[in-house]
């Protein structure tokens, strides 16, 4: 079997548990308030967390070389989270992963004035073409109408581009532990804030349900890991939208849900556009920044380290070995 090969079978096994991670958000979204799952599922996640730092044993401190570029990027991971998880229990499952499939449109757009990325005609009409696909998901004016749904899911979107390009913008300068503790903290914190005015008693079963989520979002890490250390990232990046074949089997599995004309169609264009956009970041000539590429988390909701920080740990392991 060709690294290639095997690579993009890694990213389609960890893109079907991650999936399969956002059923279970569903699942939970129909009882508690994202501000209760992702406190939970942060707490679940952080025992993994301290032993990628304990395993750090190179000489520096835990203070961000750049506090207000990490600040933000907190902020925003904390805010992708909670939107990204209230869409889930709003919208149909195939319906949040086209909307959130504009994440690639929005990195492209924001790498230009954040990372001085030069964007010709080509990404450009690629991206207003995603864009259009984006309305079609949306058809603002339709039937059922912009909801608040829409509009988490929307900024959801934003918050996770701006993450990715943040990310991009310092992450070589900044520790690894640095990049994977400080959104954990505050997801901790301002999630535990809340909790006295939305908690909801959680039964055994769920608070189950939240363990299972961290290690679904561990086993989709390490799948992801195996993926880019396998093959190229112009051959992983676009297994992510794989998702959505998941997401509409389990929505009609679990959730009675259907996909419609208008999401289809517009699931498709996104995807054109985002997967041209790759292609496009995978030639040297094209970009240096590759700010699409270089994105090798899923949305950064501040409940799981990202995954270039996991990568770097590995490749530091790696070399020492």
């Amino acid at each position: 079997m060709s690294p290639n090969l095997r690579g993009a079978l890694f990213s389609l096994a960890a893109f079907a548990l991650y999936a399969t991670h956002d059923v279970v958000v569903k699942l939970l979204g129909a009882t508690y308030t994202s501000f209760q799952i992702m406190f939970f599922s942060g707490l679940m996640g952080f025992p993994l967390v301290m032993m990628l730092l304990m395993g750090d044993r190179r000489d520096g401190t835990l203070i961000p070389r750049h506090p207000w570029w990490s600040a933000l990027r907190s902020v925003s991971a904390v805010a992708t989270g909670v939107m990204g998880f209230f869409a889930f229990s709003q919208l149909p499952l195939a319906q949040c992963y086209a909307i959130f499939f504009a994440m690639p449109l929005l990195i492209t757009l924001m790498a230009i004035p954040m990372l001085g990325e030069k964007v010709g005609l080509r990404r450009g009409i690629a991206v207003i073409v995603g864009l259009i696909g984006v309305m079609i998901v949306l058809r603002p004016g339709g039937g059922e109408g912009f909801s608040i749904g829409h509009l988490a899911a929307l900024g959801a979107a934003f918050t996770g581009a701006l993450t990715s390009v943040i990310v991009r913008k310092i992450g070589s300068e900044e520790r690894s532990v640095v990049l994977m503790l400080y959104p954990m903290v505050l997801t901790f914190f301002a999630m535990g804030a809340t909790l006295p005015f939305v908690y909801q008693p959680m039964s055994v079963t769920h608070l189950g349900l939240t363990a299972v989520m961290a290690f679904l979002g561990m086993l989709g890490a390490l799948g992801i890991i195996a993926a880019y250390r396998t093959a190229p990232a112009v051959i992983v990046a676009p297994m992510q939208y794989s998702q959505i074949i998941w997401a509409a089997l389990y929505g009609w599995l679990f959730f009675d849900e259907t996909v419609d004309l208008y999401t289809a169609v517009g699931s498709a264009v996104i995807i054109a556009s985002g997967i041209y956009i790759v292609l496009r970041e995978g030639t040297p000539s094209v970009s240096q920044n590759r700010p699409v590429l270089e994105s090798r988390s899923r949305m950064d909701t501040g409940t799981q380290p990202r995954i270039s920080s996991w990568l770097k740990r590995f490749e530091r392991t790696g070399d020492q070995a």
